[in-house]
């Protein structure tokens, strides 16, 4: 079990390792929490974490691994994060995904590959692979050259890690090393460096022309999570009277039942949520690089006057030219413009409530139209059933989303109250991560409610992790919405290139989700009926351990992105 100390590793006296060194400066460090397979390579390093009841996570896939820990940092302050550990080659490359999906959403974590022996690397030893296999999919690839330089590797990819803008750093250990006991480097505090703080004539300029604005709006991103300036930005909103719009990894960093809370700009987003951007006078794009994902390969319009504020200097200019472009941290810039604004709001008539209302009111409208004209059928719209759940949770419930069709749903109708209640993949938009991220979220908040949203696609791509709910007994509810079809690629195949109707689905080789969960030791049931869902979720919630609730659902809905446009 997590956290367990093993009879074996504490009969008997411990003489000091690398892989003890290497326990000792991650809890110094924070890091307690460390997700991963074990394999012969990795037991030196396995036998120090439980001298110290450091907690273990066992997956029963890498992928799972990297995932774990990013919805760990996900729903944790800024900086926090987890460590993970795989063996060489297989386990190494399976865990890149976890690894470019972090990347991506610039989430801190530190990946452990213990690697073969240094003499024997580059000599195509078991499961050996190229270092510079790695270099693509982290922040930083880290080799270890010496026995003696761990630690101080160790100390340096850390603070890399956490440095802003944040994200993965790959450290390879050769096994050998964990088990030699030999001095370590020393190394003293490695504080992690602020973030960029903006200029203050561009700063200036964004205030000046945020303040002149008749129709001002904010779109959100991922930034303004990793800098903790949720609170921040609420208060800007307020002070310019400016509808706030997220990206897929800022929904949630203005409570989505906010007044001037408008949406999550995505493949789901409705027409008016695109009017509101475009009509627009000014614009502020904070803690986003505007990618080609959130803005529909940059065919969203946004305001002329746009002022662009991000961490990564190769996002300025790439789709949209900004008129004030800024390369900081989130939090300090919405503090800096928040401080050069007049103290009295605009005298033109505030209209940022009355707008933002507007697009919730027409997407709820979307939303009523479809359950009704799908009322008395069997199965139900994801819609409904979506809102059965939100209304069941907790408003301090962490979610947790996966890629594919039931995202969308998910991005566009499930509110989220708060930066880190909501987990869900960025760019990399990559399937399987609902499901090992609410693992990590529920062990990084133990006292929090914890619910994972998925459908049966993504949830055959990581059902191998209801095992470890299981084994490890952690306290998640997972939603899993099945239609039996691969739904999104099955209407885009039938609708652009004159497929059959599911075409890509298994009607003929039905899934029991419920079955499968059970045979891992999950507590599960199944549902057709929108209106048992309030009380399966209340029951699921009250049970102290791991519950999969299945809910069928129409394979032959249409799909957010093309109900939200219509």
């Amino acid at each position: 079990m997590t956290g367990d100390r093993s009879p074996d590793a504490a009969s008997s006296p411990e003489t000091p390792t690398v892989a003890s060194a290497l326990v000792d400066r991650l809890l110094a460090d924070g890091i307690d929490t460390v997700f991963g397979i074990p394999g012969k390579q990795t037991l030196p390093l396995n036998r120090a974490l439980d001298r110290r009841n450091a907690r273990f996570v066992v997956a029963r896939h890498e992928t799972a691994v990297t995932h774990q820990a990013w919805g760990y940092a996900e729903t944790r302050p800024p900086g926090e994060m987890a460590a993970t550990v795989v063996v060489p080659g297989p386990g190494d490359m399976n865990a890149m995904n976890g690894l470019k999906n972090a990347l991506n959403d610039a989430v801190p974590l530190l990946h452990l590959a213990v690697e073969t022996e240094h003499d024997v690397r580059g000599g195509d030893g078991i499961h050996e692979t190229p270092p510079e296999t790695y270099d693509t999919v982290v922040k930083e690839n880290v080799l270890v050259e010496t026995a003696q330089g761990v630690i101080p590797a160790i100390a340096r990819a850390i603070r890399t890690a956490r440095e802003h803008p944040q994200g993965p750093v790959r450290v390879g250990i050769p096994k050998d090393f964990l088990a030699e006991s030999v001095p370590q480097a020393a190394v003293g505090d490695l504080p992690v460096p602020e973030p960029d703080r903006p200029d203050p004539d561009a700063v200036a300029d964004a205030a000046d022309r945020l303040a002149a604005a008749v129709n001002p709006v904010i779109l959100a991103g991922g930034g303004v999570r990793r800098s903790g300036a949720s609170t921040a930005l609420v208060a800007l909103a307020e002070r310019l009277d400016a509808p706030v719009v997220t990206t897929y990894k800022g929904k949630g960093t203005i409570p989505e039942d906010h007044p001037l809370s408008a949406g999550v700009l995505c493949g789901g987003a409705s027409t008016e949520l695109t009017e509101l951007l475009a009509s627009a006078d000014v614009g502020l794009a904070v803690g986003s690089d505007l990618d080609a994902v959130a803005t529909r390969h940059f065919s969203v319009p946004l305001p002329d006057e746009l002022v662009h504020v991000t961490l990564g200097v190769d996002d300025i200019g790439v789709g949209y030219d900004p008129t004030v472009g800024i390369v900081a941290d989130a939090g300090a810039t919405i503090a800096a413009i928040g401080d050069r604004l007049p103290e009295a709001p605009s005298e033109h008539d505030a209209n940022g409530v009355e707008r933002a209302r507007s697009v919730r009111s027409a997407d709820r409208e979307r939303f009523d139209r479809l359950i009704e004209e799908a009322r008395g059928d069997d199965p139900m719209p994801s819609i409904e059933a979506l809102r059965a759940i939100r209304e069941a949770l907790p408003r301090e419930t962490i979610l947790t989303a996966d890629a594919g069709g039931s995202r969308l749903w998910t991005l566009v109708s499930v509110p989220a109250f708060g930066p880190d209640r909501y987990v869900n993949p960025g760019s990399w938009a990559t399937m399987g991560t609902a499901l090992p991220s609410a693992i990590g979220a529920k062990l990084a908040n133990p006292d929090a409610p914890v619910a994972a949203i998925v459908g049966d696609g993504g949830l055959l791509m990581c059902v191998h992790e209801l095992h470890t709910l299981a084994a490890e007994n952690v306290d998640v509810t997972v939603l899993a919405l099945n239609n039996d079809d691969y739904a999104i690629i099955s209407d885009e195949a039938s609708r652009s290139y004159g497929f059959r109707d599911g075409r890509y689905g298994w009607s003929d080789a039905h899934l029991d989700l419920s079955a499968i969960a059970e045979g891992m030791g999950v507590n599960a049931r199944r549902i057709t009926d929108a209106d048992a869902i309030p009380a399966a979720v209340t029951d699921a919630l009250a049970d102290d351990g791991p519950n999969l609730i299945e809910i069928v659902t129409d394979p032959a809905e249409p799909q957010a992105s093309e109900w939200m446009r219509r």
